[in-house]
This record gives C-alpha cells, sequence and structure tokens, in this order.
C-alpha cells in the first residue's frame, strides 16, 4: 500500500475524500481487485435505495445524508456530510435536558421509520446466545479465565454464560439499521440536528435488536428509548409490551448484557497464556482490565433488574 493511501481516511473497502463542508467523496481501495469493486458498487447502490426510502418518510425528528449521485464509470460516489459529531456518552452528557429529551424522541421515532418501513414478520422464538460467539465465550470460561481472574470472578461469570445461554423469548423481524453504534449517529449542537449514517447493513432483524442496541446501551437510555418506542409506533401492526412487564425486563437484561459479553469475548480472543516480551504482557494486563469493566457492568445491570 502506497504512502499516500496510508494517509486516506478509508475503511476495509472504502476511502473518503475530502469534497469541501457538505459533502464527501468515497470510493473503492486501490488495492480491490476488479470482483470485489463490483461488489462494492452493489453495495452502494443498496445502500442509496435504502436511504432513499427512509429519506422519503420525511421524519423532521431526525436526519438522514442523502446520497446524491453514484457514477458506476469512475466507481464513485458522492454523498452529503453528517453534521456533528458522532453521538458518544461524552458529548451526550454535555447537553441540555432538552437536547436529551429531543435524542431519545429522535431515536425512537428513527426506530419506528425503520420497523414500519416494510412489513413487520411473524413471531419467531430466538435466542441471544445465538448471536454472540457462544462457543468462544464457554471455552474461554472453562478453560482459560482462571489464568487471569479469581474464583469469584470466574464462578460469576459462569453464571451469567448458563443464563443467557438458556434465554429465548417470542419477538418479530422487523426492518432494521443493524448497525446502531455511537460511530454511526452524529448530533450537532448548534442545530440540534440528529443525523443516522452507514446503511449498509440494513436488513431484516429480531425488533430488539437495534431498541436495545449498542447506541442506547452506551447513552444509557435504553429504557425512555422503548418507553418513547411503545408510545409512537403503530400497535395497530404489532403490540409491544409495556416496560414493567416482567418478560420484558428478562430481555432487556440479557439483550443489554449480551452487548457487554460481546466486548468481553473480543478482547478474550486477544489474550496470549505465555506472551513475548513486555508488550505482550502490557497487551494481556490492558485487556485484562477492560474485561473487568466489563464484568463489573454486568453486575451492575443485574442488581439494576433485580430490583
Amino acid at each position: 500500500m502506497s504512502n499516500d493511501l496510508k494517509n486516506l481516511i478509508h475503511g476495509r473497502e472504502t476511502y473518503i475524500a475530502d469534497f469541501g463542508p457538505d459533502f464527501v467523496m468515497k470510493r473503492p481501495l486501490p488495492t480491490l481487485g476488479d470482483v470485489a469493486r463490483n461488489e462494492w458498487l452493489a453495495k452502494q447502490h443498496r445502500t442509496k435505495e435504502i436511504i432513499d426510502e427512509i429519506h422519503a418518510v420525511g421524519n423532521p425528528r431526525y436526519h438522514i445524508p442523502r446520497m446524491s449521485f453514484i457514477k458506476d464509470d469512475e466507481y464513485q460516489l458522492l454523498e452529503e456530510r453528517a453534521p456533528g459529531e458522532h453521538l458518544s456518552a461524552e458529548l451526550f452528557h454535555t447537553l441540555s435536558r432538552r437536547q436529551r429529551y429531543e435524542i431519545i424522541d429522535g431515536i425512537a421515532a428513527f426506530l419506528v421509520d425503520m420497523n414500519e418501513l416494510k412489513p413487520i414478520q411473524d413471531v419467531q422464538r430466538h435466542k441471544i446466545a445465538s448471536e454472540i460467539k457462544f462457543d468462544r465465550l464457554d471455552n474461554f470460561i472453562n478453560n482459560k479465565m482462571s489464568t487471569w481472574f479469581n474464583e469469584d470472578e470466574v464462578q460469576f461469570m459462569s453464571r451469567v454464560r448458563d443464563n443467557i445461554g438458556t434465554f429465548e423469548y417470542e419477538t418479530r423481524p422487523a426492518w432494521s439499521h443493524c448497525d446502531l453504534n455511537p460511530g454511526n449517529v452524529l448530533y450537532d449542537q448548534k442545530t440540534s440536528t440528529l443525523s443516522f449514517i452507514d446503511f449498509a447493513e440494513a436488513n431484516y432483524n429480531f425488533i430488539y435488536r437495534d431498541i436495545f442496541a449498542p447506541l442506547q446501551i452506551e447513552l444509557n437510555i435504553f429504557r425512555p428509548v422503548y418507553e418513547t418506542y411503545c408510545r409512537i409506533h403503530n400497535d395497530s401492526i404489532y403490540s409491544m409490551p409495556g416496560i414493567r412487564n416482567e418478560n420484558l425486563r428478562q430481555i432487556m437484561k440479557y439483550r443489554v448484557m449480551g452487548t457487554m459479553l460481546r466486548r468481553f469475548i473480543k478482547a478474550s480472543d486477544d489474550l496470549r497464556t505465555n506472551p513475548s516480551g513486555q508488550k505482550g504482557i502490557e497487551n494481556n494486563k490492558n485487556k485484562v482490565e477492560f474485561m473487568r469493566a466489563q464484568i463489573a457492568a454486568i453486575l451492575d445491570i443485574e442488581r439494576q433488574f433485580s430490583k
């Protein structure tokens, strides 16, 4: 890869070129072959269709940046730039009460509009464990965790694994964004504009997946977002249990825990039993500290839902 390419803002498939204050130009990485470039192009056309559909709803509570055009022969697209900055917990907690309320309202409105953009599917049984790398979690707890963690921590995570491994519930697949995290939501304090971006993963998914997504969990607003969702969704199409419903509380608890478990599993994959050199030792130390933070967060959620 050339030095010029290294200096570009890019992901696994796309690099972004600055195109003034209001737009960005996107192209596939020059390292991609012809087949991958054509797959990239097809993905952009599909994403544009999804963006155009949700944009056409015209809900003033949130903003969807448009793809202005795609030039197939040059493998490039021009996209509106979302105003503001990524909606992190740090940003959220600096905002006024009114702004935080507007964000909660906007997220709930976006979720409802996405879910109702296409027909809601029939009720199915679903296990949260099927969404995470459960085999890796099981193997780590049984065979490796005691290398870095004490007996109480291992026993606690064993119990969490057993509980989430057997928990299942009824839910519906609905049209969803499928990647709601702080990196894909921006907020402009000057104009109070809430923007949703990156619809490449949009598809049918189980309805609670987006409602209790990493974004709402990181901002600790999953309860008010759900309550607002329930007030504004079309109850004649599908019903949603109230926030005090015991089954809903279990769904909420294990969905939140599931997000933390994904982080725990990802960090565990990077641990080395016999690290080589100081860098490996330091990496293990940082990963263990991060994993302990996830254990503490899971314990806190368990305590909250036991009240």
